[in-house]
């Protein structure tokens, strides 16, 4: 019974000893090890570690992995051509220096990130101030963003921080200036719309006037070609007809009669006056004047 008494005193003693005094660092995070309130050890290897029993010595865990600070607002900044632009960043941070970070934060991750989110906006307003819309926009972002890191840097050295890196989510105009951008965009596509159906436009009266004198052309070669194709009909009506009529000269009369009567009554209101007893109807009164001749 004493045997197991004494077991449970030893097991208790050891678990007390074991809670109080023994303690775990993983590899994400610093432990600071405090003695009476004053720091007196950090350690940053994972595994089992010992100390005194509180509240002789205490532990306080840090972050150790690489933090970001995404500003909920966009900043507003001028560029040196006095435009507003609205920017969104981020920056990634990690703690550097455990003790420095412990004495200027007191181990907030709030009071860190308060802090750095200040000095970014001084920074970011002198890289933005020297340079233009362009500039900041595409053509020297990369640089301004590296130089915006580095001073960044050079202001939270002394804080225990690291800067890892510093990106421009996204830049935009203000309300008022996007509105103007917006409407000389506008223009100038409107512009640029209204030359090309101007050179359109002239294209088509171009190509149209080539079509129109390729039509006269063929046509023109068109009614040559049936002048004379119809030429050369009638002289071949004329040689037949002269064959024909050669050949009994009073049918030729009757013939050219018949024709003059069907060109003279070709219509039911046409009117002749002459005298009844001309020539001209010789065939109508009697058609058998032309054999009695």
């Amino acid at each position: 019974m004493k045997k197991i008494i004494v077991l449970a005193i030893f097991v208790f003693l050891a678990a007390l000893f074991g809670r109080t005094c023994l303690y775990t660092v993983n590899e994400r995070e610093y432990a600071l090890v405090f003695m009476l309130g004053e720091l007196r050890d950090i350690v940053d290897k994972p595994g089992l570690h010992v100390k005194l029993p509180a509240p002789l010595q205490n532990v306080v865990y840090l972050d150790k992995r690489i933090l970001t600070i995404d500003t909920p607002v966009a900043d507003l900044v001028q560029t040196s051509e006095k435009k507003n632009l609205m920017i969104d960043s981020y920056v990634r941070w990690r703690i550097s220096d455990p003790r420095r970070y412990w004495v200027s934060f007191q181990g907030s991750e709030r009071a860190a990130e308060d802090r750095m989110s200040s000095l970014l906006r001084d920074v970011l307003n002198q890289a933005v101030n020297r340079r233009t819309v362009n500039d900041i926009t595409s053509r020297d972002r990369a640089q301004a963003m590296a130089e915006i890191s580095e001073a960044l840097q050079k202001r939270v050295t002394d804080l225990g921080i690291e800067v890892v890196d510093v990106r421009l989510k996204r830049v935009d105009f203000t309300p008022e200036i996007s509105e103007s951008v917006y409407r000389r965009m506008e223009a100038e596509r409107k512009r640029v719309a209204s030359e090309e159906r101007s050179k359109g436009a002239a294209e088509a009266e171009k190509i149209k006037a080539d079509a129109d004198r390729q039509r006269t052309v063929i046509l023109s070669e068109a009614y040559r070609d049936a002048q004379d194709i119809k030429g050369a009909g009638d002289a071949k009506a004329n040689e037949i007809y002269a064959q024909v009529f050669g050949k009994d000269p009073e049918f030729a009369k009757f013939y050219r009669s018949l024709e003059a009567y069907r060109q003279s009554f070709n219509k039911p209101s046409d009117m002749l006056v002459v005298d009844p007893s001309s020539e001209f109807f010789q065939y109508l009164k009697n058609s058998k004047a032309g054999a009695q001749n």
